[in-house]
């Protein structure tokens, strides 16, 4: 069984910085892409970051150069360093894995989401 779990979530001020970290556990094979999303209260939940096997990455451009995705594969690990953090920010966040295990050949697993809010 594989599972996420995230951390890093809090009350900054606007212009402030957090960074999100979602590490995966279980029987994992191959993870073929780590994604962040979001959603705020009253709102769909909508994709932030993404990363993929090779790298790739891709952002909302909501957030395209204020907050940057990497993963460090040794640990089965994403993070997202959120930098310059606005009020419309405030958002629930989940971490969303796609991957093989050694049972499963695709499986898409979420974490139980940590809450980002930006206020004065």
């Amino acid at each position: 069984q594989v599972q996420l779990v995230e951390s890093g979530g809090g009350l900054v001020q606007p212009g402030g910085s957090l960074r999100l970290s979602c590490a995966a556990s279980g029987s994992i094979f191959i993870i073929y892409a780590m994604d962040w999303y979001r959603q705020a209260p009253g709102k769909q939940r909508e994709l932030v970051a993404r990363i993929t096997d090779g790298g790739n990455t891709g952002y909302a451009d909501s957030v395209k150069g204020r907050f940057t995705i990497s993963r460090d594969n040794a640990k089965n690990t994403v993070y997202l360093q959120m930098n310059s953090l606005k009020p419309e920010d405030t958002a629930n966040y989940y971490c969303h894995l796609s991957a093989r295990s050694d049972y499963v050949r695709y499986l898409e697993v979420w974490g139980q989401g940590t809450l980002v809010t930006v206020s004065s």
